[in-house]
């Protein structure tokens, strides 16, 4: 597929995420109540799609209470400010063996493993317009653990999806995931054209380089919808490289606490720089109403 650049770019702001950030940066929000205030000052500052998990309150632990996705989204969905509402289908798949000589039984206090119903039942009570699926299982890069996504497990969870009426947005942190994704489209589980993020540099994914980047863009149909992010240092560098090469982009505290070396960053101001790189290179940024339009995306009201 020939490169070329995106005139016309969205930002999504992975605004929380779930790892072990929240004692890292005073920045990272915990509560809903600060999780949605950070999404709604991202919108204002140019992002037109927010990515959110919740958190535990009180410990900043990474949490799948239904009634903290709930209060997030009214929050958000009660301002004043349009954005699209993208929510993690991530959790609930992570398995922690026991030691190398002892694999099994498991380690309880950190294995998540739940069925599909149960991984996506946030979803069914807030139906945002987009989820992430991650598309493929892999060795994770903070802690000796093993996140978990079978083929039965993502055709499972991407079919209630669709049911649901929320667009799936595949998270491709390797090769062989994107090839995945590309399967379920052949066999009609998910609608084509797709939504795609490319998640580059997480250990052990996809390695950061822009040649293992662009052999991804390469496997991407023309007709789907890409966006990328890399991790720390290189989040910037890659609003840039995905803009080049035909992409969308994605900034937040979730994969970079920084502004600059020693500059811890808001939500908000790592939104901005994206804007200022975005124009600089002579494209616009869209809003929310453009990214609907694009994607077809339909707004619900919860159930």
């Amino acid at each position: 597929m020939p490169l070329e650049i995106n005139r016309s770019v969205f930002i999504t702001c992975a605004v929380t995420g779930s790892g072990a950030t929240q004692d890292r940066s005073p920045h990272v929000p915990r509560s809903p109540a600060q999780i949605a205030q950070s999404a709604i000052d991202v919108a204002k500052a140019g992002a037109a799609v927010v990515h959110c998990h919740v958190r535990d309150p009180d410990t900043g632990a990474p949490s799948r209470d239904i009634s903290l996705y709930r209060e997030l989204t009214e929050r958000i969905r009660d301002s004043d400010t349009d954005v699209v509402l993208n929510l993690t289908a991530g959790m609930g798949g992570d398995i922690v063996f026991g030691s190398t000589e002892s694999p099994l039984p498991l380690d309880k206090a950190g294995t998540d493993m739940v069925g599909a119903s149960e991984r996506v039942a946030h979803l069914v009570n807030c139906r945002p317009e987009i989820c992430t699926l991650d598309c493929g299982t892999m060795n994770f890069s903070e802690a000796d653990y093993v996140m978990t996504n079978t083929p039965g497990m993502l055709r499972a969870m991407c079919s209630r999806m669709i049911e649901l009426g929320i667009k799936p947005e595949i998270e491709a942190f390797d090769t062989g995931h994107l090839w995945f994704a590309k399967e379920l489209a052949k066999e009609g589980v998910m609608p084509s054209p797709a939504l795609i993020q490319l998640c580059m540099g997480v250990p052990w994914g996809a390695p950061n380089d822009l040649g293992t980047f662009l052999a991804m863009v390469n496997q991407i149909p023309q007709d789907w919808t890409w966006s990328a992010f890399s991790l720390g240092r290189d989040q910037m560098p890659y609003v840039a490289s995905s803009v080049l090469a035909g992409g969308n982009v994605r900034v937040g505290l979730e994969d970079n606490l920084f502004l600059s070396r020693g500059v811890l960053a808001s939500n908000a101001q790592l939104v901005e720089k994206a804007v200022n790189l975005i124009e600089g290179l002579g494209a616009s940024v869209m809003d929310a109403a453009g990214v609907r339009e694009k994607l077809g995306l339909t707004k619900q009201a919860p159930a």
